[in-house]
C-alpha cells in the first residue's frame, strides 16, 4: 500500500493533464445538485426565519364556512396577546357590464398583527378601508384595476354592496399563506360585508383568526391545548414554524424532483469520468507495462491509480461545491425577486454534504470498471499498445460496484424524501443507459456492416466515417451514452408539454363546463336552474348542494395515522347529498341506500380515492362539517372522473344525515361561447351573490403552473446536457490521436483535406443524430408512460420538439467533433507512419 502511494503521489506531479474531462465532468454534476439544494434551503430557511410574518401571527385558528363561536373566541382571548379575524372567500368584482373574478380577503381593524400592507398611493390602511363618499373602502390588486379600467375613486360592486376604490394594493405581508387563488386579490374591511349576500349560512369562506402568543408560550403546549378543545369541530391549526405548509411541501417535493435529474446529469457525468479514466490509462501503456516488468502485481497498479482518481474526485467534488454554492449566492438578488415568498440566502452545510456523497459515489462507481480492465493484461499486449482481451473484474470488484450502486439508489431514495420517485427516476436512468448503449452497439455493428458492403464503394468519405465508427474504440458509445442522456430528459419534458398544452386545447372544449357557478342559495336555485336549463344555447347543466367537511377520523383513527398525507384528509374537502343515485353515476361497490332512507349516515366515496387510502366497504368515516362530527359507514363506492373539469364529489352522503345544515348549490353549464356574456351578466344580475368561475381561467393558472415545472426541469435537463458536451469534447480529444493516423493513411491515399473533414463531419453527424433519435425513442416512451398513466389522457407524438432534438444532437457532435479537426488535418503523412513503425 505504502509503494502504490508513493508511485500515486509522483504520478499526480505530473499535472492534470488527461483529467480535465474527468474534474469537468464531476464538478458540473455536483455543482448542480448542489444549486437545486441550496436555493431549496435558502427557500426553506426564508418560510422558517419569516414564519411569523407569513402567517400574519405566531399562530392560526382556521374554520371552514363558519366563524368561530363565542366559546373559541373567548379561548383564543385568554391564550392569545392580540387577535385579528381575516375571512377568505371568492367573489365577482363588476363594473358596469364587466365582471372579473377575485378573491377576498375581509380583514378587521387589527390587521395585520405583523408587517404592512403597501398601497399606491401611499397610505395606512386602515384609512383607505374607511372609505369615501359614503362608500366603505377597498384596496383592489393591480391586474384587477387594469382588467376592469377603473382608477383611483371609483366605485365597483361585490355582491349588493358597492365599495369605492382608495388605492392599489401592492404587497400583503400575508400573501404567501393564500395558496392558490383563482383571481387577484381585493381586500375590504369585514363589517363592510354586511348586507352584501356574500357572507351567509352555508357560504363558501374561510375564517383565519391570527393570534399573537405571549413571549414565553410553547407552541407544541398551545397547538395541543387548541386541537384537544376544538379539533372534533372542524378547527386547523398551523403556527410560525410551519407558516405555509402548502408551499413548503411544493418547494420540497419539486426540489427532491429536481435533484433527481440532476442525479441523471451525475449518471452522464460518470459515462464521462470512466471514459476519462479509460483515455488516462491508454496513455499510461508504457509506464504500466513497466511497473509490471519490474514485477509490480496488479494489486499495486489498481491501487496506484485509485489512488490518483480519489485524490482528484475529492477536487472535483470540492470544485463543484463552490461552483454550486457560489451560483446561487452570486444570483440571489433575481432569484429572491422571482419569487413571492421569502428566501434567506447562506452556505447550507446539509445540501452540500448531499451533494458531495453523490459526487464520490458516483465516481468511484464509474471508476472501478476502466481500472479494472487494465489490472490483468500481459505485460506483452502492453508494449504493444494495446490492451488484448479484457478480463471480467474480480469478485471483489462485483460487489464493490454492486455495493456502490445499492448506496447511491439507497441514498437518493433517503435523501429524496421521495423514496418511490427516486426507485423509479433510478430505474428510469438505467433503462435509458441501457437502451443507449444497445444503440451504440447497434449503431457500430450497422456502420461495420455498410463500411464493407458495395454501397459505399467509391465514397471514401462516407466509406470512412462508417469504419471509424464501427471501429474498436468506443467513442461511438460514449457519444450515445453521454449526449443521449440529456437528450432523452429534454425530449420527454418537451412531449409531455406539449402533450398536455393540446389536451387542454383540443379535449377539455368538448367536455368541460364553461362555468362553475357556487353560493347558490337554496331560495335562488329555482330560479338559476330556469334560466340556464331554458337557454337553447346551454347544452348542460349539473347542480348538487355543496358543503366543505374535514375528514377527521377513519375506523376511529385519527385520519391522518391511516391515509397519511393523502390530499383528501389534507383539508377541508367537497360534500354533497343525494337521495337517489345521480344520472350517469356509475357504482363500483355495495349499493345505494333507499330514496327514503332515514337510519344511521351512509357514505358513498370515490373508488380510486378509496383504494388508494385503503378503504373497504363497511369502514367507517367520520367528517367534521360546519363544526359538527358526523359518522358515517361506506356503503358504495363510485366512480368519478376529475379529468373533465365537471363537477365530482369524493364523499356523498343520504339527506338525512345532514338535516338542517346550512348550505349551498353549486352547478355547472355548458354552453355555447358566444352565450357565456350573456349567461354571466343575467345571473350576476339577479343573483349578486353567485360566484362565477370560468373554467378555461382556471385551467390555464394549472397550465402555467405545470408550465414552469417543466421549464425548471429543462433547465436542471440543460445542465445534464452540458456535461454531455464536456464529455464529448474529451471523447474528441481523446480521439485526436487516432484522426492523426486515420488522416494520414487518407492523405496517402490521395483524399484531399476538403474529403477528410467531411468524413470526420459525416461521423460527428451520425453519431450525434444517432443519440437523437434514441433519445426521441426513449423519451417519447417515458412521455407516454406519464400521459397514460399520471395524466390519465391520450398521448400524440410531437414531431417539432423530436426534430428540434435531433437537430441538436447533431449541431453537438459537430461542434465538439470539429474542434479537434485542425491537427489531424495539418500533421504530414510521411511523419506521422513513420512514427507508426
Amino acid at each position: 500500500m505504502k509503494q502504490a502511494f508513493r508511485l500515486a503521489r509522483r504520478e499526480l506531479r505530473g499535472g492534470l493533464r488527461g483529467f480535465r474531462v474527468f474534474l469537468a465532468c464531476l464538478t458540473l454534476g455536483v455543482a448542480a445538485i448542489a444549486a437545486v439544494g441550496m436555493v431549496r434551503a435558502a427557500i426553506e430557511g426564508g418560510l422558517a426565519e419569516q414564519g411569523a410574518a407569513l402567517l400574519g401571527g405566531d399562530a392560526q385558528m382556521e374554520f371552514t364556512y363558519r366563524r368561530a363561536n363565542p366559546e373559541e373566541l373567548a379561548f383564543m382571548e385568554d391564550m392569545a396577546a392580540a387577535t385579528s379575524e381575516v375571512i377568505d372567500f371568492r367573489s365577482m368584482a363588476v363594473v358596469g357590464d364587466d365582471r372579473a373574478l377575485t378573491q377576498v380577503k375581509a380583514v378587521d381593524a387589527a390587521y395585520p398583527l405583523i408587517g404592512e400592507v403597501v398601497l399606491d398611493p401611499v397610505m395606512p390602511l386602515e384609512v383607505a378601508l374607511a372609505g369615501a363618499d359614503g362608500l366603505p373602502g377597498a384596496v383592489l390588486d393591480r391586474v384587477l384595476v387594469d382588467r376592469l379600467g377603473l382608477a383611483i375613486g371609483d366605485s365597483f360592486m361585490m355582491g349588493s354592496q358597492s365599495f369605492y376604490l382608495s388605492a392599489v394594493l401592492v404587497t400583503e405581508p400575508d400573501s404567501a399563506t393564500g395558496g392558490f387563488g383563482l383571481g387577484p386579490r381585493s381586500m375590504v374591511l369585514t363589517e363592510s360585508l354586511e348586507g352584501s349576500g356574500l357572507i351567509g349560512a352555508g357560504s363558501l369562506f374561510e375564517s383565519q383568526y391570527r393570534l399573537m402568543l405571549p413571549p414565553d408560550t410553547a407552541l407544541d403546549v398551545a397547538k395541543a391545548q387548541a386541537e384537544d378543545a376544538f379539533r372534533n369541530k372542524g378547527m386547523r391549526w398551523s403556527d410560525s414554524r410551519r407558516a405555509t405548509p402548502g408551499v413548503a411541501r411544493f418547494v420540497d417535493r419539486i426540489g427532491s424532483f429536481l435533484v433527481l435529474v440532476g442525479l441523471a446529469g451525475l449518471a452522464v457525468g460518470g459515462v464521462g469520468v470512466s471514459a476519462a479514466v479509460r483515455a488516462y490509462l491508454e496513455g499510461k501503456v508504457t509506464t504500466i507495462a513497466t511497473l509490471k516488468t519490474l514485477g509490480a502485481s496488479g494489486a499495486m497498479i489498481f491501487q496506484t491509480y485509485l489512488m490518483q482518481i480519489g485524490v482528484l474526485t475529492v477536487l472535483g467534488v470540492m470544485m463543484g461545491l463552490i461552483l454550486g454554492a457560489g451560483v446561487p449566492l452570486a444570483l440571489s438578488p433575481v432569484i429572491a425577486a422571482s419569487l413571492p415568498f421569502p428566501v434567506a440566502f447562506g452556505v447550507y452545510p446539509a445540501p452540500l454534504a448531499q451533494a458531495a456523497f453523490y459526487g464520490i459515489v458516483t465516481a468511484l462507481l464509474f471508476t472501478l470498471w476502466p481500472l479494472a480492465r487494465v489490472q490483468n493484461v500481459r505485460v506483452a499486449v502492453l508494449y504493444r499498445g494495446g490492451e488484448g482481451k479484457v478480463a471480467w473484474p474480480s469478485w471483489p470488484l462485483w460487489l464493490a460496484m454492486g455495493a456502490l450502486v445499492v448506496l447511491l439508489i439507497g441514498g437518493a431514495a433517503w435523501l429524496s424524501g421521495l423514496a418511490l420517485l427516486a426507485l423509479w427516476s433510478a430505474a428510469g436512468v438505467v433503462a435509458a443507459l441501457a437502451i443507449l448503449w444497445l444503440a451504440a452497439f447497434a449503431l457500430r455493428f450497422g456502420a461495420r456492416m455498410l463500411a464493407r458492403s458495395r454501397m459505399t464503394r467509391g465514397r471514401v468519405g462516407l466509406r470512412a466515417a462508417l469504419a471509424a465508427i464501427g471501429g474498436p474504440r468506443d467513442e461511438a458509445a460514449s457519444v450515445i451514452l453521454s449526449l443521449g442522456l440529456g437528450l432523452t430528459v429534454l425530449a420527454a419534458v418537451g412531449q409531455i408539454d406539449a402533450n398536455l398544452r393540446a389536451a387542454i386545447d383540443r379535449d377539455l372544449p368538448a367536455i368541460a363546463p364553461s362555468y362553475f357557478f357556487v353560493d347558490i342559495q337554496n331560495d335562488q336555485i329555482d330560479g338559476f336552474l330556469d334560466r340556464t336549463e331554458n337557454d337553447p344555447e346551454v347544452s348542460k347543466v349539473e347542480s348538487s348542494p355543496m358543503l366543505r367537511g374535514v375528514v377527521t377520523q377513519i375506523n376511529g383513527v385519527d385520519a391522518r395515522q391511516v391515509a397519511g398525507e393523502h390530499w383528501v384528509v389534507r383539508g377541508d374537502r367537497g360534500v354533497t347529498y343525494a337521495a337517489t343515485l345521480p344520472e350517469d353515476t356509475i357504482l363500483t361497490g355495495g349499493e345505494f341506500w333507499p330514496e327514503d332512507y332515514q337510519g344511521p349516515p351512509q357514505l358513498s366515496f370515490a373508488q380510486e380515492e378509496a383504494d388508494e387510502i385503503g378503504l373497504t366497504l363497511g369502514d367507517t368515516v367520520t367528517v367534521n362539517i360546519l363544526g359538527r362530527d358526523i359518522e358515517a359507514e361506506i356503503t358504495s363506492f363510485r366512480e368519478v372522473d376529475f379529468s373533465t373539469g365537471g363537477m365530482g364529489f369524493v364523499m356523498m352522503l343520504n339527506p338525512s344525515a345532514l338535516a338542517g345544515a346550512p348550505h349551498t348549490h353549486i352547478a355547472t353549464v355548458y354552453s355555447t361561447p358566444e352565450a357565456e356574456a350573456a349567461l354571466l351578466r343575467d345571473v350576476a344580475g339577479a343573483y349578486p351573490n353567485i360566484t362565477a368561475v370560468r373554467v378555461r381561467d382556471a385551467i390555464n393558472r394549472v397550465a402555467d403552473a405545470l408550465s414552469a415545472i417543466a421549464t425548471a426541469t429543462a433547465w436542471a435537463a440543460g445542465a445534464t446536457l452540458l456535461t454531455g458536451f464536456v464529455v464529448l469534447i474529451g471523447a474528441a480529444a481523446a480521439g485526436e490521436r487516432s484522426r492523426v493516423y486515420e488522416a494520414a493513411i487518407l492523405k496517402t491515399l490521395g483524399a484531399s483535406r476538403a474529403q477528410i473533414m467531411g468524413s470526420f463531419a459525416l461521423r460527428s453527424g451520425l453519431t450525434g443524430a444517432a443519440a437523437g433519435i434514441v433519445a426521441i425513442a426513449a423519451g417519447g416512451a417515458a412521455a407516454w408512460a406519464v400521459m397514460h398513466f399520471v395524466m390519465e389522457v391520450d398521448f400524440v407524438f410531437e414531431p417539432v420538439s423530436a426534430l428540434a432534438i435531433v437537430g441538436g444532437g447533431v449541431l453537438a457532435t459537430l461542434l465538439a467533433g470539429l474542434a479537434f479537426v485542425w491537427r489531424p488535418l495539418k500533421a504530414r503523412p510521411a511523419q506521422v507512419l513513420r512514427a507508426q513503425e
